[in-house]
């Protein structure tokens, strides 16, 4: 199995920790933290080093996946992506074994479709982006990069959410609507 780094150790993580192991097509070999801590490890996973190990440790793993969740703005996670770009890694889509992905649809390195998650015909993901729990996005929309669709989203169709967006638990969206890049949309909104 392939090695994989995990990079970031909050909440976000645990659930990423879980649908990779379901997944079984990545070995975690270790994790890094934004800075020096008390935590040894999550799980049973160790954590090997920091933010500034990751060069030394591009040496050692050519997989890692950004761990660190995203609510107000995708700034952390950008900047963590273009990191690791920069240090030669390559950031693989993690697709859980319960998310339904039909077939035609594009999902871009460094995403995560989480556990019950659906994505439906001719829809794509960009790069970076986290699907979370039961969220649902329908044929022919487009997700850009380095957006986050939190717990049980609905996107339907044809609609397409601009780059950096956050799209809060519960929220809703009407069909054939573009939604503005780094848009911040609250829990459980209806978005027309």
């Amino acid at each position: 199995m392939k090695k994989l780094l995990l990079i970031g150790c909050g909440g976000h993580c645990r659930s990423v920790i879980d649908v990779i192991e379901q997944e079984g097509a990545f070995k975690i070999s270790g994790l890094v933290n934004k800075t020096e801590s008390d935590l040894v490890h999550i799980f049973d996973y160790p954590i090997i080093g920091i933010d500034s190990d990751l060069a030394k440790l591009s040496l050692e793993f050519d997989y890692a996946l950004i761990t660190v969740g995203q609510i107000r703005n995708p700034k952390i996670r950008i900047k963590i992506f273009n990191t690791l770009k920069e240090l030669g890694f390559i950031l693989p889509k993690i697709i859980s074994p319960r998310a339904y992905v039909a077939s035609n649809v594009i999902i871009g390195e460094g995403s995560i479709i989480m556990h019950d998650a659906i994505i439906n015909i001719n829809a794509s993901i960009g790069t970076n982006c986290i699907i979370n729990t039961k969220t649902i996005v329908e044929h022919d929309s487009v997700i850009k990069d380095h957006c986050h669709l939190s717990t049980n989203v609905t996107v339907n169709g044809g609609v397409t959410i601009g780059e950096g967006s956050f799209i809060g638990s519960g929220s809703i969206t009407k069909e054939n609507i573009k939604i503005d890049k780094n848009s911040f949309i609250k829990a459980g909104s209806i978005i027309t």
